[in-house]
């Protein structure tokens, strides 16, 4: 920004110095600023006239995105769809969970008293953790495996990147490590496989329906060999 009284540019640090980053409704987003997201969320930096200023850790990017509504919107690139490590879709809650919600709203605002329950650090060191999970060579390749036959499948102009399988394999190990599990199995990637990769997939001219990536992956993985190994080991 200009700084008239100095008479020159200075740099004022954005909303995108945090830890965490709420997009919402990300698809109202101008591409220019989807565009300025790419180097963040993956390099985890910001680079102004051609110097970088780094984010501080942990940082996370979430998104919310309205599936209906097409009217001043914009289509998320393919490039930054990759560097989402998942997309969930919400849907709608069941009925006691809906009461529930009903019932705590009722004489306050539940986010007014919201608590801390970790600090960076804890997120850190958990991150840390889940990094020393074991997964098996012949998991690794059964990752391989099933993200190069998404590159194969019929309709599928764009494949699984070597992006989404690394994505994956910080995933599953993200997954055991929560699950109380120092270790890997199958069962953990194909439980993930719908989240981490349909959203990646580029399809051909008339199968762009989201439904339609969900099944390709659960496709693939239903007709791929699953290995059998100790995974513990």
């Amino acid at each position: 920004m200009f700084n008239q009284k100095e008479g020159e540019f200075v740099f004022r640090r954005g909303p995108i110095f945090a830890n965490v980053i709420l997009a919402d409704e990300i698809n109202r987003a101008t591409p220019r600023t989807q565009s300025a997201l790419l180097e963040c969320m993956e390099e985890h930096q910001v680079t102004v006239d051609g110097e970088y200023s780094r984010l501080t850790e942990p940082f996370i990017v979430i998104a919310t995105q309205n599936p209906i509504e097409t009217a001043g919107t914009y289509q998320l690139p393919e490039a930054q769809l990759d560097r989402f490590l998942m997309k969930i879709n919400m849907g709608y809650p069941e009925k006691e969970d809906e009461v529930l919600i009903l019932n705590r709203f009722l004489n306050s605002n539940p986010s007014a008293s919201l608590e801390k329950v970790a600090t960076c650090e804890d997120i850190i060191s958990m991150k840390e953790e889940a990094k020393k999970v074991f997964i098996h060579p012949v998991l690794i390749d059964y990752i391989v495996e099933l993200a190069r036959m998404t590159r194969e499948e019929e309709n599928v102009s764009i494949g699984v990147s070597p992006r989404g399988t690394l994505g994956m394999l910080n995933a599953v190990r993200a997954f055991a490590y929560v699950s109380g599990r120092e270790y890997v199995v199958p069962e953990d990637i194909k439980t993930l496989a719908p989240y981490v990769w349909a959203h990646r997939l580029v399809l051909q001219n008339g199968f762009i329906n989201r439904d339609n990536k969900e099944q390709i992956i659960e496709n693939v993985v239903a007709k791929t060999t699953v290995p059998t190994e100790d995974w513990t080991k």
